[in-house]
């Protein structure tokens, strides 16, 4: 039998972690860098999806029909999302890159992460070393220190994630942005030059610029499941929209697709806005 977690803080290499045990689920525990909340799982019931926006990126994974998938993640932390599509989708192949090799030996360790396969590495590097139309989705939640992983916004990764996708794949990502949405909108704009059909979910204060937040972006070559999308975000414990068709398209508006060249970085978070509960 695995020993119990040992909460404590461990040095990793973009910061310092900490291992925070869950005070209303017996076996749930949250995982920080430097304060920044990074995941949360329930070693008891990988189906408990504490934070909004892993829920909407859940949802989006529940209405890719049904049967085992074979995925790729780009950025693990406690394997939150692997953990969820190995308990929904059994016989599910799954690879997950993460850049932060104490973070995942810490993981290991503490959380265990039995029956998935997890590769330090970077993860453009990792997804562009794999087969041509050799998966069904790609999630990307890669974030160091709060900011959206370097390169991971472009036209050029974008291009590399739909060659590795099979036609009807799905490629999911999380990003966040503040008012008016400038990150947004650009990355939206870098998505549409290989995806045709795209819908994100967020809060409405998030879409209204209100507040700086998450916002899940689904694209493929093929229709999304939009109407099921829209009912499960406005039906969830925290409503929120889905936007798709001429309305993301009169939201991204004439921004320009960003290219290695011409690097966006990913706005800086607000003190404390993404910190742990």
């Amino acid at each position: 039998m695995r020993p119990a977690p040992t909460p404590g803080t461990y040095p990793v290499r973009f910061g310092t972690a900490e291992l925070l045990r869950d005070a209303d689920r017996a076996n749930a525990w949250m995982i920080s860098v430097d304060g920044v909340a990074q995941s949360h799982v329930n070693l008891d019931d990988p189906t408990d999806l504490e934070f909004d926006y892993i829920r909407r990126i859940a949802d989006v994974v529940d209405c890719l029909g049904e049967g085992p998938l074979d995925a790729l993640h780009v950025g693990g932390a406690a394997c939150t999302l692997p953990r969820y599509v190995a308990a929904t989708r059994p016989r599910s192949r799954q690879l997950v890159f993460d850049a932060d090799g104490e973070l995942v030996a810490l993981i290991r360790e503490h959380l265990g992460l039995k029956g998935l396969k997890v590769r330090v590495g970077d993860g453009r590097e990792g997804v562009s070393g794999r087969y041509d139309a050799s998966a069904d989705l790609v999630i990307v939640d890669a974030f160091e220190r709060g900011v959206f992983a370097d390169g991971l916004a472009t036209v050029e990764f974008t291009n590399e994630v739909a060659r590795v996708l099979r036609p009807a794949g799905t490629y999911v990502t999380n990003v966040s942005d503040g008012p008016n949405l400038p990150f947004l909108r650009r990355f939206l704009a870098t998505l549409a030059t290989s995806f045709p059909h795209l819908a994100l979910l967020a809060e409405p204060g998030v879409l209204r610029g209100r507040r700086f937040g998450n916002i899940v972006v689904a694209a493929s070559r093929v229709e999304l499941p939009v109407a099921d999308l829209t009912r499960r975000a406005a039906s969830s414990a925290y409503p929120a929209r889905c936007v798709a068709g001429e309305d993301l398209r009169e939201l991204q508006g004439k921004a320009r697709p960003v290219t290695d060249a011409d690097a966006l970085p990913s706005p800086v978070p607000p003190k404390d806005v993404f910190g742990i509960f």
